[in-house]
């Protein structure tokens, strides 16, 4: 079924009255990346299994055509058979090239939440996945976002301020009602404000945690497990991991961090407009004009004249 990406395209975070509320139910800033990883592992696992059954199959067609030669009485029989076996050879070489080539890339490619769960992984001991309950209403659900955010505000925030992974890690097992979507919420949530409030540095860090939270999220997704059942694992990941797969999580982080400083700054360019507007509305006279406007339209004459209070 197609996604529609169009509706993830931008942090739809808002804390005034004409935009939505800033707690309801905030989609993953990666699920339209995770759906694109994905779609290109879909494709990449193809071409592995065409190649295996390619490779198969030269072997098999080459180990006929040895038999064959065995058997085969008549040099001229003798010669073509040697001639298709070399093919063969030729043809089994190029398929094994290609799976070693295959495979190289397989353990190139950067770390993603969809990789993090196999090796290192498969041997942990999780909790299962509690059933889902009933469906909330939207207020329902904005109601209990609001009372999360409300109660454990500071415990997010303390969060935010992590910068060693172990901190991180220990925070969380001992704080386990925080790994969940709510926390992942409010800390975009207060990224965009400490950038609006010009806080660059401060917001980056807190953009850090935020990806943490989310690589977990997608993890518990993945993995089909609690969230917090995802911690020791990602965190164990994330230490012994090679660049490679670092530079996925910094892609990752560079590319939430872009989304927050413009949507920040269209949140600032919307609020100075509308504040300029509501002085202009102060300054309407008689008919509607607006003073400003009506003295720049004035000839320098005239303006000079209202600057000196001269009006003779």
């Amino acid at each position: 079924m197609p996604i529609d990406y169009s509706k993830w395209k931008d942090i739809e975070i808002s804390d005034d009255e004409d935009d939505t509320h800033p707690n309801i139910d905030t989609p993953s800033l990666f699920r339209w990346r995770h759906q694109a990883r994905v779609e290109r592992m879909g494709e990449f696992e193809k071409k592995k299994s065409e190649t295996k059954e390619c490779l198969e199959k030269s072997q098999r067609e080459l180990a006929g055509l040895k038999k064959k030669l065995q058997a085969a009485d008549e040099e001229s029989e003798k010669k073509k058979l040697e001639a298709d076996i070399a093919k063969m050879e030729k043809q089994f070489s190029e398929w094994k090239t290609k799976e070693s080539e295959l495979e190289k890339q397989e353990k190139l490619a950067p770390w993603n939440v969809d990789t993090i769960c196999r090796e290192g992984f498969s041997k942990t001991t999780v909790n299962k996945m509690p059933e889902k309950k009933t469906e909330l209403s939207e207020d329902e659900r904005l109601e209990r976002s609001q009372k999360f955010m409300d109660k454990y505000k500071k415990d997010i925030e303390k969060f935010g301020f992590y910068h060693n992974w172990d901190d991180s890690k220990e925070y969380l097992l001992k704080n386990t009602h925080l790994a969940c979507e709510d926390t992942a919420n409010y800390l975009t949530y207060w990224c965009v404000n400490l950038q609006m409030e010009e806080k660059n540095s401060l917001m980056k860090q807190v953009a850090h945690q935020t990806i943490v939270m989310q690589y977990i999220l997608e993890l518990s997704k993945t993995m089909e497990v609690p969230p917090i059942a995802c911690v020791p694992s990602f965190f164990t990941k994330i230490k012994t991991c090679d660049a490679k797969y670092m530079e996925g999580f910094n892609q990752e982080l560079n590319a939430f961090i872009d989304r927050i400083e413009r949507r920040a700054k269209e949140k600032t360019d919307k609020l100075m407009a509308e504040i300029e507007e509501e002085e202009r509305q102060k300054r309407l006279g008689p008919g509607g004009l607006d003073p400003a406007e009506v003295y720049e339209e004035l000839p320098k004459e005239l303006q000079h004249c209202f600057d000196s209070k001269d009006i003779g």
